[in-house]
């Protein structure tokens, strides 16, 4: 299993804000690692579609704050507190590459009315941009059974 390690952000964005160059090689290894590209970053993403994420960091020199929800997640306490629950209606599609696979176990205490868990054939990290037909799909199928 891979483990995801959140940086220190702080220092981080500092050489990507600082580095056209540096941040557009971190983007595109995010894009590699946590995709399910086989290692071929362009089987899966553009390199307009790669560019255009790179451009949308750079332009508004916002790869600092993005770094906070990983770090934050790492280092302080879950944003629903102990023995809380979200009881709204949930969805949640498990894409095998992604980052973190909780199970499901572990997620229905805190999410008791889950309604739809799928388990996706290919994906990761970025599963709008790599299977945004099969994540608008489940997406609908999601809402649809809750009209019924």
């Amino acid at each position: 299993m891979r483990r995801f390690r959140a940086p220190r952000p702080q220092t981080l964005s500092f050489g990507l804000t600082d580095s056209p160059a540096g941040l557009a090689a971190w983007i595109v290894e995010k894009f590699r690692a946590w995709s399910d590209c086989g290692g071929d970053v362009e089987s899966v993403f553009t390199r307009d579609q790669m560019l255009a994420d790179i451009s949308f960091y750079w332009f508004t020199g916002a790869i600092g704050s993005s770094f906070y929800p990983y770090y934050f997640r790492m280092h302080r306490p879950w944003m629903i507190p102990e023995g809380a629950a979200v009881t709204a209606p949930t969805a949640y599609a498990e894409f095998p590459r992604e980052i973190l696979h909780p199970p499901r176990s572990l997620a229905e205490p805190m999410f008791p009315n889950i309604r739809r868990w799928t388990v996706m054939k290919k994906g990761g990290h970025f599963a709008a941009m790599e299977q945004p037909d099969a994540l608008a799909e489940d997406v609908r199928a999601f809402y649809r059974s809750l009209r019924g």
